[in-house]
């Protein structure tokens, strides 16, 4: 049985966007990249991420990286399509890219690292968007980037795309200062947030659904949906 392990990076932050990342492994690639170091990406410093983002795209069966960016993310919550149910349905769009027609005949292990406290409710609302159901095993779990290869793979190369995007961004404003993570709580994003919010308020780069952005900006946006949307 062949194992698609899904992650996210960047669900949080009011700067870039949401990655998510499929990777498609046999047995054997699991113990190899096990023993190469692939773990939960949060235990790895950058460096290490890249250098195991190229030796997991080198030795599975498959990959596949979607992007929510923050234009994205705004124009769903805007219109009643909460993160969660975003995020179910870019899980989806991977599980679909993945799972073609060459593969219906094989069977799949699907483990999801869940974004949401209701763990069922989620994997419903998941199962909505996949097209091909019949040969998977869908599996939704908490912590499932610590607990398992594949989905340490897939939080591997979610985390290398966001970081690369963080990159791009920080060296296309360079000369108004560091953007930092893109996280709430980092003081260089909040600087920058303060200082540049409503200078690059069409750039794209912020979530303007987000608390952090109305908390300092309260202006309701045509249409904005409610905290509870969040939620």
């Amino acid at each position: 049985m062949l194992t698609l392990g899904i992650d996210d990076a960047g669900r949080g932050p009011v700067l870039g966007s949401m990655f998510l990342a499929g990777v498609l492994l046999e047995k054997d690639h699991e113990a190899f990249l096990k023993k190469q170091g692939v773990t939960d990406s949060k235990l790895l410093f950058h460096f290490k991420r890249v250098v195991l983002a190229k030796v997991i795209e080198a030795n599975c069966e498959d990959f596949h990286i979607v992007k929510a960016s923050a234009n994205d993310i705004d124009f769903s919550i805007i219109h009643g399509i909460n993160l969660n149910t975003l995020e179910a349905m870019k899980t989806a769009e991977i599980i679909n890219k993945i799972n073609n027609e060459k593969r219906h005949k094989e069977k799949i292990k699907v483990i999801v690292d869940c974004p949401s406290t209701n763990i069922v409710a989620w994997r419903n609302k998941l199962i909505t968007f996949v097209k091909h159901i019949n040969n998977l095993e869908v599996i939704c779990e908490h912590k499932a980037d610590f607990n398992h290869p594949s989905v340490s793979a897939a939080s591997i190369l979610a985390k290398v795309e966001r970081e690369k995007e963080i990159e791009k961004i920080k060296e296309q404003y360079k000369n108004l200062g560091n953007p930092g993570s893109g996280y709430p709580g980092d003081p260089s994003t909040q600087e920058f947030l303060k200082k540049h919010g409503k200078e690059l308020k069409d750039s794209g780069i912020f979530r303007k659904t987000w608390s952090t952005w109305k908390i300092m900006f309260p202006e309701k946006l045509p249409g904005q949906a409610s905290l509870k949307d969040f939620k």
